[in-house]
């Protein structure tokens, strides 16, 4: 047993604690968290806390200080841990995707020729369009919103789809 007198900061006294507590404290963070790496980091980890702060904490409070700041470091990483499997459940990992990559370039090529022939329709057609596709609004609201009649809304709409009928053959008949 250390002398309670003694200074935490000198390496004697420092690797006689070490010695004295480190199976104790491996042992209580083994029971913990489980897993044998994981314990040895986090008593490890507790350690260098005390060294670092060996002359704010007293010897006769050193060893409760030891365990609680392994205690909380393994709480800290169960929180992390959690944090870590809420954000994967809310955003799914998307850098890996079941489609080919000639499928994908399929696809942005078929984008891109989309957008091109949605900007070559005319302005009436395109606002016309967009608003009833991308913002799914319907005949009489878009009437409402151009000032317009909702037969002027449909003989746009049947221009635009008829331009980009004529763009795509997937959609001819």
């Amino acid at each position: 047993m250390l002398d309670p007198q003694a200074e935490l900061c000198k390496d004697s006294v420092f690797n006689s604690f070490y010695k004295e507590h480190s199976d104790s404290l491996y042992r209580f963070m083994y029971y913990r968290c489980g897993n044998k790496d994981r314990s040895l980091d986090l008593v490890q980890e507790a350690f260098l806390k005390i060294w670092n702060k060996c002359s704010e904490v007293t010897f006769e409070k050193a060893k409760s200080y030891l365990f609680s700041a392994a205690n909380n470091l393994f709480l800290n990483e169960v929180r992390h841990d959690k944090v870590v499997l809420e954000y994967a459940k809310i955003k799914p990992i998307s850098d890996t995707t079941n489609e080919s990559p000639e499928y994908i370039m399929e696809e942005n090529e078929y984008m891109d020729k989309l957008q091109k022939a949605i900007a070559n329709l005319t302005d009436g057609q395109r606002e016309v369009f967009l608003l009833s596709r991308m913002e799914d609004k319907k005949y009489s609201e878009i009437a409402e919103m151009l000032t317009i009649s909702v037969k002027a809304v449909e003989k746009r709409m049947m221009g635009a789809l008829n331009a980009l009928r004529e763009e795509f053959e997937y959609f001819r008949k």
